[in-house]
């Protein structure tokens, strides 16, 4: 960071507020930077929105509205970076217990410039809603995976539907099937039996007028 810009560290401790939420807003100067410290516990989710303030909301914002955004854990490891953004979100689980640090830098510009930034960060149960701050493609695979288990158990369940309606058919069928044996199994009978009846009388008349008997 060159002599143009300097750093200040902002710790907050709010007794009248939960130290979980904080939503603040304030005035940057161009060139300059300011950090928001935060103490998050191990496995803890944390969710962040940042944004400039438009100073002329009929107007688009200036391009000299620029900021860059880095969020670094007590050990300095980055868990977010953006760089020449007007707005922007993030959100982390924490790994490990300390003050988790965002860093907001306004572009340098000249003349200096005036920023307002808005600052959201919510920790623990006050970031139930993150799905609203997360990555838009983290949201979006999530989203994916979710349909293709719901299109593979819809699948599932259309197919276990289809097998026992043929299992109910082919029950019918056997029923009928069967029914249609025993009729027939009778039929034969008493055609076998009728064709007996007349070979006897067929062969009795024979022998009647051979008089055989």
């Amino acid at each position: 960071m060159d002599l143009h810009r300097s750093s200040t560290i902002i710790l907050l401790i709010l007794s009248i507020i939960s130290p979980a939420t904080l939503s603040m807003r304030y005035e940057l100067l161009s060139g300059h930077t300011k950090c928001i410290s935060e103490e998050i516990h191990a496995n803890a989710m944390s969710v962040g929105k940042y944004s400039i303030v438009n100073p002329h909301e009929d107007h688009p914002l200036p391009a000299s509205h620029k900021i860059t955004v880095k969020v670094t854990s007590p050990q300095g490891t980055a868990y977010h970076e953006a760089d020449g953004v007007s707005t922007g979100q993030f959100s982390l689980t924490a790994v490990e217990t300390g003050d988790y640090i965002t860093c907001i830098s306004a572009v340098d510009h000249k003349p200096e410039t005036m920023l307002t930034i808005d600052f959201d960060w919510r920790t623990g149960v006050h970031s139930k809603d993150w799905p609203n701050v997360a990555k838009r493609s983290q949201v979006e695979n999530m989203e994916s995976d979710v349909k293709k288990l719901f299109d593979t158990v819809t699948s599932i369940h259309d197919e276990m539907f289809y097998l026992r309606d043929r299992e109910e058919e082919m029950h019918e069928l056997n029923i009928s099937t069967n029914s249609k044996m025993a009729w027939l199994s009778f039929l034969s009978l008493g055609v076998c039996l009728s064709v007996a009846g007349l070979q006897f009388w067929h062969l009795k008349t024979f022998f009647e007028k051979k008089k055989l008997i």
